[in-house]
């Protein structure tokens, strides 16, 4: 593994958004590759916040873990490197750069990053969480062998110097988490967007106040003048009602007071919003509840649904171990140690502390019967 080549002007700027390079691939990339939807994906994030939440949900729920080293001397030194490493400009440690490289890798489908090497070219910097969206994959001289090149704002393909410090991962088939739900929520907005149309023409009480001077008296040919005066008490009366001031209306004749649109009622939407949202929930795997959703009264998380989504975070798991242990075999190989690294996940619980302590006193009393069964032996 060639992580750390000698060269003469090693900078500890990130190749990631290094662009100006030579392309010496060239024809070998694709020309016809589908960009990814970006744009749209962090939109569907800032206008639906329910997905976003969805999403920062699934990175917290997929837990922690601990590096552990084949030769236990040098676990504290590893440790040490993990804890304090630099992750992009304001980031620190191996876990913000996992959980920046899983929440990338939910949204677009895959992630990358690499690993910066300092000015002397012999040991790690820090690491860069890069933007999938500028970065093309394709194959090398074998199936196996992986090629990276960036993509320049002008849309044209900057190889990259050093793949083998680029770290990636993705998705099965790179299909982002979000795909297809986008169709979703285009109707989900809209049907929000109606919503606040709707209130904005009658969530807003206003009234309408009719004169209507009677036909054989002198103020049928004053109407004007006393409709007039009418609408200047009644403003007058309004603006009070702002500053705490209460003033009563009086008018003398045939004075009529509605509110506007009161006889309309409002368009029942909790149906179509939650058949909506039950869709984009069963694609993230989320059960409702963990997102404020009280659909029922008793809602709880029933085991299946506790192990359906403990193999869903299994399956984020089995994606990052092979990007963590890369990076704490690239910190021993550049100290020069002999030895190899696996990572050793915190367990999943996701049930209640009182299915956990009935557990756990099954667990000691199943233990209890067991120890006199052998001492009777």
């Amino acid at each position: 593994m060639k992580l750390f080549r000698k060269k003469s002007a090693v900078k500890t700027v990130p190749e990631l958004i290094q662009v100006n390079r030579e392309n010496s691939y060239g024809k070998n990339f694709p020309s016809d590759f589908i960009p990814f939807e970006t744009e749209l994906y962090d939109k569907l994030r800032d206008n639906v916040p329910i997905i976003d939440s969805a999403l920062m949900k699934i990175v917290r729920l997929t837990g922690g873990f601990r590096v552990l080293c084949s030769d236990e001397s040098l676990q504290p030194r590893l440790d040490r490197f993990l804890k304090n490493i630099p992750v992009g400009l304001t980031g620190r440690s191996i876990d913000t750069f996992v959980d920046n490289f899983l929440d990338s890798m939910l949204v677009y489908g895959s992630a990358v990053g690499e690993i910066v090497i300092d000015r002397s070219g012999e040991y790690i910097a820090g690491l860069w969480n890069g933007r999938a969206s500028e970065v093309i994959v394709t194959s090398g001289d074998s199936p196996f062998l992986r090629r990276y090149a960036v993509r320049n704002k002008n849309g044209s393909l900057k190889n990259i110097e050093h793949p083998e410090r680029i770290l990636y991962a993705s998705l099965t088939g790179g299909r982002p988490l979000l795909r297809g739900i986008p169709a979703l929520s285009s109707v989900l907005m809209r049907i929000y967007e109606c919503i606040g149309q709707n209130f904005d023409r009658a969530g807003n009480v206003r009234y309408a106040v009719t004169y209507r001077p009677p036909s054989d008296s002198g103020d049928f040919a004053y109407s004007k003048e006393r409709a007039t005066a009418i609408a200047n008490e009644w403003a007058d009366g309004m603006k009070s009602a702002k500053y705490g001031q209460i003033k009563d209306f009086v008018a003398v004749g045939d004075v009529d007071i509605k509110v506007i649109g009161a006889e309309n009622q409002l368009f029942d939407t909790n149906v179509p919003v939650r058949q909506l949202l039950e869709q984009i929930i069963a694609k993230l795997s989320i059960p409702p509840f963990l997102l404020g959703l009280s659909w029922s009264s008793t809602e709880r998380m029933s085991s299946q649904q506790a192990d359906i989504l403990t193999s869903e975070l299994e399956y984020y798991r089995r994606l990052l171990t092979p990007v963590i242990c890369e990076v704490g075999n690239a910190f021993l190989y550049s100290i020069g140690a002999n030895a190899d690294c696996n990572v050793e996940w915190d367990n999943i619980n996701l049930q209640d502390e009182a299915t956990l302590a009935e557990a756990r006193l099954k667990n000691a009393q199943a233990r209890e019967i067991e120890v006199r069964l052998e001492n009777n032996k």
